[in-house]
Order: C-alpha cells, then structure tokens, then sequence
C-alpha cells in the first residue's frame, strides 16, 4: 500500500509497530537460505519440505463440493450450518468417546485450522493486563508465535528436547511466567516430531489453567494420521472428559479436513470446547468476515460423515513409513512418530548447511529444524535436525529417501 500525496506534503504511512515483530516464514526463510543453490539438473525435483498432502482428495469431498455451488448465491453465516455442526459433533463424539458436545454452543466450523489458531488469540488476549504471555512449544507452528506477537503478548518458549523423547518441559515453567500466562497453544500430534501428547501432560495443564486462570489451544490437526488403527492418539477434549470437566472450561480443540480428508484447499475445520469461548470467537468472527460458503459446507459435512477414505489414507502412510523410517534411520538417526507425516531426523552436519547441499546435490528440498524453533534457554531445540514430510506418493518418497542417504553416506 502507497501512502496518498496531495501536492507537495506526503504523510506518513501508518502500519501496525507489532508487524515488525514477525519473523520471515520457514519456508521463506528456505527460500532465501537456498536462493543461490541449483538443485541438480540431472534429477527431478523433490519437495519434502511443507506438510501439504499430495494424496488424491476423495471423490465424495469433490462431488459434495460441485452439488454445493448452487449456495454460492446467498451469502453464508458465520455461525455454519447447523446440519455441518451437527456432523462435526457427531464425529468428536464417536472419536473421542464424548458423552455430549452441544453442536448449538460448543462447536464452530472454520476455515481451516490455521487461521482460527491465528485469530483465536485475538479473542482471548486481554491487552489491558501487563506481562501478557503466550506459551508455546519449541519446535513449534510459527503461526502461534505470530498471534502471540500481534495480539499483544509475548511468546514464552517451552523447550521439547531429544533427552525427555521431545516432550515439551511443562513442569520447567516457573510460576512466575504461569501467573503472566494468558493462552497456552499445544500441538497433539505434534509438527514436526509426530509425539502425542499424554493424559498425564494434559492433567498438569488443565491443575496449571485452573490455579491461573489462562486458555488451552489444543492444535490437533494432524489427529487422524496415525499408524496404528488400535490406538488413536488422545485428544484434550477426551482427557478433560475423563478428568471430570465437564463443559471442558478454559479448553478449545482445533480440528481440519486438510490432514485427515487430503484436502488441504478446502480450508475446513472446526473449533470445539468450552461454549463461553466459542461465543466470544464467533462474536469476532462476525466482525473478522470468517464464515464458510455453502459449497465448502457441502463438502465437509460430506468429509466429517465418512471414516472409510480416513482408514484408507491412513493405510497409505502406514505403509510407507513402515517401509522408508527404518531406511532413513540407518543413515540419519529418526524415531518412527508416533503419528503425523513427518520425519525428525538428526545431520550430521549442521542443519541448514545439510538442507542446502541436499538440494544442490540430490535435488531434494527438505525443512530444517532450526527454522522452527527459536533459541530458549541457551538452546534452540531445533538445530542440528531436518523435517522431511513424506506427503507425496510411496515411490517418490522412497526416491527421495534413497537420495538422502545417499548424501549421508558421502558426508
């Protein structure tokens, strides 16, 4: 945007001062740490380093998709549809066990995950309060340091390191920074180690929340890639359930089609839990302009009503980490995830000098870990490893795992 000049005077052009703040994107970061590298001409390109989901989206998300458009005629309302919160009740309930969830109260439909993290701090930070603080965990999701960052609060970064199997230090958190915190955000399955977080970590969350009063983000968007069909990670929903909480106070859950419905441009999700939350976030999505077209509407509930296209897209990811984990791990050493589509695997090297000649030499771009992570405590949890998400079809991922050891191995 251009500042208007009238004659000779030019005004200043005002913006927000917290956008300064921000820090670039990782994979703008990645595009700049590599801008003067030519990925090997004699092999095809493979990109391994963002979490889009590149297998088919299923035809029943697509038909409901086209059936809808007749809805673009009217505009829709910000609350959703009740038929769409309705099925997304109806689906947390089945996969979480939940005895009830209100779809009238504590469900939202939202577009996609990611923005309703973002804007959801913008509801619950109180401005007014001195020593705002927004608790994350490190490695984490940039997009949580940004709401911290433009609602007004400052990020505290909670370390998850190898030695404590990538469990973030919950129980390290002093008082004094509980007592200044006003929103938590937790990732479970977490990006980019795939862990999940436990009933016990939970627990300690929900006694911290209630001693200080703040507002848990449970991010769980990654909640139905999992490898084993018996054991499906837990959800802070069902935890709080089980703990007796009941209307599940201080507590919203943020769920997504992208993952779970290979349909990442739909940008469909939802946001459940405590119904005075959901309230307040609906009152500013109203203002905001976030409500969810009739077509998209059509296709989730299609989505959100179906399991058979989840168990078979999870098959599909079964099945190649079974096969490329324990390649990749006799080369560069990676636990299989617990669930997720990525590989957290440690260099030999450092971390972005080893993205880099994996791009020159192999033709592969891969995330490294530094990039999502800030330095906490004298360390940054993320340095001295590299995200591979195994998002593409078997036999390119398997291509590009054979490339990666194969520059391992001449390190």
């Amino acid at each position: 945007m251009l500042p208007y000049t009238f004659g000779s005077v030019r005004p200043v052009l005002i913006v927000n001062p917290r956008l300064s703040l921000l820090q670039p994107y990782p994979f703008e970061r990645l595009r700049r740490w590599c801008a003067d590298v030519a990925p090997n001409p004699a092999l095809a390109k493979i990109d391994l380093s963002i979490g889009e989901p590149r297998h088919p989206t299923p035809a029943l998300v697509t038909d409901a998709l086209v059936a809808g458009l007749e809805g673009l005629s009217n505009y829709p309302m910000t609350i959703g549809s009740r038929a769409l919160r309705t099925a997304i009740a109806a689906w947390l309930a089945r996969r979480y066990a939940l005895a009830s969830i209100d779809p009238d109260t504590e469900v939202l439909p939202v577009l996609g995950s990611r923005e309703a993290l973002f804007a959801f701090a913008q509801t619950v930070i109180d401005d007014r309060r001195d020593g705002r603080k927004v608790v994350v965990p490190n490695p984490f999701y940039q997009i949580y340091e940004g709401a911290a960052l433009l609602a007004g609060a400052e990020p505290y970064c909670v370390n998850a390191l190898a030695a404590d199997g990538y469990a973030p230090a919950w129980r390290e958190v002093p008082d004094a920074v509980w007592s200044q915190t006003q929103l938590v955000y937790v990732c479970s399955p977490d990006n980019p180690t795939g862990r999940v977080t436990s009933a016990a970590e939970w627990a300690f969350l929900f006694e911290q929340s209630d001693r200080h009063g703040f507002v848990i983000a449970a991010d769980e968007c990654y909640s139905e890639i999992y490898f084993d069909e018996s054991n499906p990670p837990v959800g802070a929903l069902a935890v709080a359930q089980a703990l007796g909480r009941r209307g599940f106070p201080r507590l919203v859950a943020f769920g997504s089609l992208s993952k779970r419905s290979n349909a990442p441009g739909l940008r469909s999700g939802y946001v459940a839990g405590d119904a005075a939350l959901v309230k307040a976030f609906l009152l500013y999505r109203t203002y905001h302009g976030s409500a969810m077209s009739a077509a998209v509407a059509s296709a989730s509930l299609a989505a959100w009503s179906d399991e058979a296209h989840v168990r078979e897209n999870r098959a599909l990811y079964a099945a190649k980490f079974a096969q490329l984990q324990p390649k990749l791990a006799a080369a560069l050493p990676c636990s299989m995830p617990e669930a997720a589509f990525y590989l957290w695997a440690r260099t030999p090297i450092d971390d972005a000098d080893f993205a880099k000649r994996l791009l020159a030499e192999q033709a592969v771009a891969a995330l490294p870990g530094s990039f999502l992570a800030r330095e906490a405590r004298g360390v940054n949890p993320g340095r001295g490893y590299i995200r591979f998400a195994l998002v593409a079809g078997r036999d390119e991922c398997a291509e590009a795992v054979e490339r990666i050891v194969s520059l391992t191995r001449s390190l």
